[in-house]
């Protein structure tokens, strides 16, 4: 059970709850300080104050004043209004991810919403109901489309995925025993008004960037076993004498990778070529944008993503809260970062596969080329992967539309961003995957006893894939073996005999 606190939600909660689902829970305190809240707006509400979102319309309507019998219907239509998204379902994972991230905004007390409202979220949770969310959001008022639509199933509407089945919202709160709620005043808006979902799919993005990232040192470190590599540009000195942390780290993965290696002993050349000896330079800045966006995920996770603000002391603040660029803008440099990974891996697997660079290696990997093609044809798809993820890295944040009537002229697209950052998380995934099926195939060749972490990530991908003694269609093998690096499998093998990765 993680306890929600609105303070200390980590990316690897948000893992265990969305992906492992693991159930969650509030305590007293944070029930209190979300109480305290509520009385604010109950206040300003019996004063009739003009309170965005609550006594007034939304958008270019802020302006409009609602009566007291309209501002109590109006939370119900705001939600109808604002499910209005299109396409294909968001992945069950990156819902609870989302609705993890609106719940711990809500218990930081300062977003007015009812304590029964909350709870209502954390039981449908709880007990396995996944509303059905269209991904459509600007990333400004929040993502607010996907968001209403989720929202629907707390009052017996919407749609839900129930035991893995598609069902009217209705229908799935009743097999799951749970009595719908209604909104009341401001708990429609408090209930969707941030960029949550592009959060919680940043908040798995990065968890996944991480394990891929380190999967490419291992399958670097399984090229330079084969590629008889200069070792001295791994050296601590040398990435010591420049200073970037991640650089510092990404060497030190790769020399306990190969450490132990006979293959490595002898030195045959003065330094290799840049996709050898520039690999931590290169990672390691990956690693660095991944330190970095992770923090600013975790800022925002534990953030007052909400607008209005009303604090316990009666004061209600308007503002901009919900923006999504502080997100939007990190996940771009972070999809530019994997797909650098994937450059790099890809002109490695090109090392290992061409006679004239592969120190001596069979053309293509394979005896009798020529009547074999070997690993000639997944460099293609490696190749049409990257270029892909080219395309992909071309930011969607800096593509602002004005919306709602040009209120809200400026938005930041940041839905997108986080769309295509797990397209290419998941292209580089099957990119790291080639190289590590061709280094495997080029360590057989090679022969010789190669580092213990290289032979421990060796004998992980011979579990899956088997040696290339004459062409056969290679494309499970590339599909499955892209799993297990998704999956983590060749990370866990590897520092169950290293420790772990940096």
């Amino acid at each position: 059970m993680i306890k929600l606190d609105g303070k200390t939600l980590t990316v690897e909660k948000i893992v265990r709850i969305a992906r492992w689902k693991e159930r969650i829970e509030i305590d007293e305190s944070t029930k209190e300080r979300i109480k305290r809240s509520r009385e604010t707006v109950e206040k300003l509400f019996e004063k009739k104050v003009a309170v965005y979102g609550t006594t007034t319309g939304i958008g270019e309507l802020a302006d409009v004043i609602l009566t007291e019998q309209q501002a109590r219907e109006f939370q119900k239509y705001l939600v109808y209004s604002h499910a209005a998204g299109y396409g294909e379902p968001v992945e069950e994972e990156y819902v609870r991810a989302a609705i993890t991230a609106r719940i711990n905004t809500l218990c930081k007390g300062i977003s007015g919403i009812r304590t029964e409202v909350v709870e209502k979220m954390i039981e449908i949770m709880n007990r396995g109901i996944t509303p059905v969310m269209y991904p459509a959001s600007v990333g400004a008022c929040g993502d607010l489309a996907p968001l209403a639509q989720a929202m629907l199933v707390l009052i017996g509407e919407g749609e839900a995925f129930y035991n893995g089945e598609r069902m009217e919202g209705k229908d799935a709160l009743r097999k799951a025993g749970i009595e719908p709620i209604r909104f009341e005043i401001r708990d429609g808006l408090a209930a969707i008004n941030g960029s949550q979902l592009i959060t919680g799919m940043a908040a798995l993005e990065i968890y996944d960037a991480d394990v891929i990232t380190k999967t490419s040192e291992i399958a670097a470190a399984m090229s330079f076993e084969a590629l008889k590599a200069v070792t001295m540009a791994f050296d601590e000195r040398i990435l010591k004498a420049r200073g970037f942390p991640g650089g510092i780290k990404s060497a030190e993965n790769i020399r306990r990778l190969i450490e132990g290696s006979e293959i490595l002993v002898k030195q045959e050349r003065v330094q290799d070529a840049y996709s050898i000896r520039s690999t931590p330079q290169v990672v390691g800045t990956v690693k660095d944008i991944i330190a970095f966006v992770k923090k600013q995920v975790e800022i925002e996770l534990n953030g007052g993503a909400d607008n209005p603000l009303f604090f316990p002391d009666g004061v209600y603040l308007t503002g901009a809260n919900f923006q999504g660029t502080p997100i939007a803008l990190p996940l771009e440099l972070l999809g530019i970062g994997i797909t650098t990974v994937s450059v790099i891996s890809e002109r490695r697997l090109n090392r290992l596969i061409n006679p004239n660079l592969n120190q001596g290696l069979p053309a293509f990997l394979i005896e009798g080329a020529g009547m074999y093609s070997g690993i000639m044809i997944p460099q293609y798809t490696a190749a049409f992967l990257v270029n892909e993820n080219r395309v992909l890295s071309t930011p969607a944040a800096i593509g602002s539309i004005p919306t709602a009537a040009d209120q809200e002229d400026f938005v930041s697209m940041g839905m997108n961003t986080a769309l295509k950052t797990k397209k290419i998380i998941d292209n580089t995934a099957a990119v790291v995957a080639i190289e590590l099926l061709a280094a495997a195939q080029a360590l057989d060749f090679r022969g010789g006893e190669p580092g213990k972490g290289v032979k421990a990530a060796y004998d992980e991908v011979r579990k899956y894939v088997k040696f290339l003694g004459e062409d056969r269609p290679l494309y499970k093998d590339i599909e499955r073996l892209s799993k297990v690096v998704k999956q983590g499998r060749i990370l866990k093998a590897v520092e169950s005999e290293i420790g772990k990765m940096k």
